[in-house]
């Protein structure tokens, strides 16, 4: 198991932690044409429930 022979200073430590960023999440566009709104994808859309192309199959409801 590797370990470090010596201490890593604040600044070495703060500028290595500094290159990791966070990407921008990707979106899709609602199939439904009366929604539109974006969401992520593989995911049913949070504001008509519809999943997929095919709605009136895969239309999602509440318990």
């Amino acid at each position: 198991m590797a370990v470090p022979k010596r201490k890593m200073s604040r600044s070495n430590t703060r500028s290595r932690r500094a290159q990791w960023k966070t990407s921008v999440v990707p979106t899709v566009t609602c199939v439904n044409p009366a929604c539109r709104e974006q969401h992520l994808s593989h995911t049913a859309c949070p504001s008509c429930g519809q999943y997929g192309a095919k709605g009136a199959r895969r239309q999602v409801t509440q318990a």
